[in-house]
């Protein structure tokens, strides 16, 4: 069966629960019509780059799955019919990467938004340049 990525965005009012129970419902969607989902994940809230139906964040979701085209078919139309989805896309892939999505692995790299990691490497900030010593001027 062919392999498809799907991203959706929910709308920014509901709840990390309700986002997430949106992914089990399009995933059983897929397993009902014959496919199955490989693996999903819930990314979080984000900032849009522009407004969708008023909405300036979205929940998005991640999922691979391998089903039939017409399982695909029947899940955009559903997604597209239900109330709290914004936006869907599914794209046709030759295979799927292994390990976490790249928005899964920024999130790993970035670590807890508290540490801003070392700070004492500042480049050429940290000289004075051309302003010259501050004990000339008078």
């Amino acid at each position: 069966m062919p392999l498809y990525e799907h991203v959706l965005i929910a709308r920014q009012d509901l709840s990390n629960a309700q986002a997430e129970g949106l992914i089990e419902h399009f995933g059983t969607v897929l397993a009902d019509n014959g496919g199955k989902v490989v693996e999903s994940e819930y990314w979080g809230v984000k900032t849009m780059a522009y407004k969708i139906n008023k909405n300036r964040k979205g929940h998005y979701a991640y999922l691979r799955s391998d089903a039939p085209s017409a399982a695909v078919l029947e899940m955009e139309r559903l997604a597209r019919l239900h109330d709290d989805v914004m936006r869907v896309m599914s794209i046709k892939v030759d295979a799927h990467e292994e390990g976490p999505s790249v928005q899964m692995q920024k999130r790993d790299e970035r670590g807890d938004r508290g540490e801003r990691g070392d700070r004492g490497d500042r480049g050429d900030r940290g000289d004075r340049g051309d302003r010259g010593d501050r004990r000339d001027r008078r």
